[in-house]
């Protein structure tokens, strides 16, 4: 698929990019040629392709799930403007 210089320009208009005149022919060039590399992409036979959740097959580590921190709570709550029944009480903001 080839672009035209008036569809890189309605495009560059869509995105709100500024392209200078003498480049317009680059990117027309250059988009066209991303747009050719999709459409080959797309005609490839991937019938007998597994999906992959990554390409490298390599097992995440993960951290054990423990508590790590002492519960502050009562020391935090003790300096805040208002608190009820172990919650902060902020101003209404929305009406």
């Amino acid at each position: 698929m080839s672009l035209t210089a008036d569809e890189v320009n309605k495009i560059a208009h869509l995105a709100r990019l500024g392209i200078d005149k003498q480049d317009v022919a680059a990117y027309a060039n250059d988009l066209s040629g991303m747009l050719d590399l999709m459409t080959r992409m797309s005609e490839v036979n991937t019938d007998d392709v597994e999906p992959m959740a990554h390409p490298m097959d390599q097992a995440q580590r993960l951290r054990v799930d423990k508590v790590t921190e002492l519960n502050h709570r009562e020391a935090f709550q003790a300096i805040a403007p208002q608190v009820e029944a172990g919650l902060y009480l902020v101003p209404k903001v929305i009406e």
